[in-house]
């Protein structure tokens, strides 16, 4: 698989990681790479797990997280 924002500027940059948001493959230079908290069940409420998780996301989808805009299909 080869990174999806290279591939628009016409080089064929292999992916290293694919969004978890939309499934674009990303190359190292367009993944953007956050900590994520892990929710486990305890009791009556949540607790998180000792570390965070890692989560992979591409431009688009960092931008559109980032900003809290949603748009619907219509």
């Amino acid at each position: 698989m080869h990174c999806y924002e290279c591939a628009l500027q016409d080089s064929a940059t292999p992916a290293v990681a694919a969004c978890v948001r939309c499934g674009c493959g990303v190359c190292l230079k367009h993944a953007k790479v956050a900590e994520q908290l892990v929710h486990h069940e305890a009791g009556l409420g949540q607790t998180y797990g000792p570390r965070a998780a890692r989560r992979v996301t591409c431009q688009t989808c960092h931008d559109a997280e980032a900003s809290g805009q949603v748009r619907h299909a219509g």
